[in-house]
């Protein structure tokens, strides 16, 4: 189980219409502060991620995610969405939060959602970040006709930093400082177990459609194992582009490490993004069963002394929040200590 408090119950007010709501967004109060315009329902006005000042309800009770960390963020802040869209290189909601979001309908896909879904489920809120929609104005400006609309991050940003504009847009300024000290209080207690691991060096690999990729430094995991004191090889000791860095099957020794963390979404690939499939510990075992097949890959350092580690691939090789930060320091702590 994570360190973190999972959120059990589901959001059930709800807000006034939308066309109230935008009456309203004619506030100009300070950044994070509460104003009222009239009769009108209470709001504040934040700025995201981009430096947008964005005007929203006061306590957002219907709060639509289009991404992995936003989706991940609320969670960890005990809110339930009305909606969001499937995790990476899957039909459902991410295999780690599915517990926590039974009965939350899928509004689209990542990079594809589906707005006429979206503005049916009534938001107050949509939360999105680069990871999701990229550099997209024209996405952007449709969910801002919806709901008002905060950008939080970036591929490849800092969770820290995405998760605050996530509580500051939610109003759960507070308890989102009570998930990031539980988050730093979790890892130095597993970091203090780690001292046999000094000298060695930890690889983080996706086999998706039959080929492996690198995760590299920037991404959530690669934050984890920096936090850890873990150290990476020399081929994954970088910052990439933001996502996964896929790897030839003729450069397979660029995978290689002391201990592998090995995971997979599913059958999809590049090529063939809705392919299906499961991303959890089981699927991990599938996969590298396959690999195993592939010349050179049993002569790797992590396979000939049977350290590779299969693991949940919507935590390990997808992208998220402090959830997925808090599931991947305890999965370390299973396996290392």
């Amino acid at each position: 189980m994570s360190a973190l408090q999972r959120a059990s119950g589901a959001v059930g007010a709800t807000v006034l219409a939308l066309s109230v709501l935008t009456a309203g967004c004619a506030s100009t109060s300070p950044a994070g502060q509460t104003s009222t315009t009239g009769p009108g329902p209470a709001v504040r006005t934040i700025v995201d991620a981009e430096g947008t000042k964005v005007t929203v309800s006061a306590h957002p009770q219907r709060i639509v995610t289009l991404s992995e960390p936003t989706l991940d963020g609320v969670v960890a802040l005990h809110v339930t969405p009305v909606g969001t869209t499937a995790g990476r290189g899957q039909s459902t909601v991410p295999t780690y939060l599915a517990s926590d979001l039974k009965g939350v309908p899928v509004l689209g896909m990542i990079a594809g959602p589906n707005y006429e879904a979206i503005a049916a489920a009534k938001p107050d809120l949509i939360l999105v970040d680069g990871t999701s929609i990229n550099n997209n104005a024209n996405a952007i400006a449709t969910l801002r006709k919806i709901a008002p609309t905060v950008v939080t991050g970036y591929a490849g940003g800092n969770w820290r930093a995405n998760f605050t504009i996530v509580a500051d847009a939610v109003d759960e300024v507070a308890a989102g400082k009570r998930v990031i000290a539980a988050y730093d209080a979790h890892v130095a207690a597993v970091k203090a177990k780690l001292g046999a691991y000094a000298n060695k060096t930890f690889s983080i690999v996706r086999w998706q459609g039959g080929a492996p990729a690198l995760i590299l430094k920037e991404l959530p995991q690669g934050q984890a194992l920096t936090d850890l004191g873990l150290a990476r090889p020399a081929s994954q000791d970088r910052k990439g582009p933001g996502h996964s860095d896929p790897v030839s099957l003729e450069n397979l020794d660029q995978i290689d490490a002391d201990y592998m963390f090995f995971g997979t979404l599913g059958g999809s690939s590049v090529t063939n993004r809705q392919a299906g499939g499961t991303s959890d510990t089981a699927a991990a075992e599938k996969a590298l069963a396959a690999a195993k097949k592939i010349p050179g890959f049993d002569r790797l350092t992590a396979v000939e002394h049977h350290h590779v580690i299969p693991v949940d691939g919507s935590v390990w090789t997808s992208t998220g929040g402090p959830v997925l930060m808090d599931d991947i320091v305890t999965d370390v702590e299973e396996a290392l200590t």
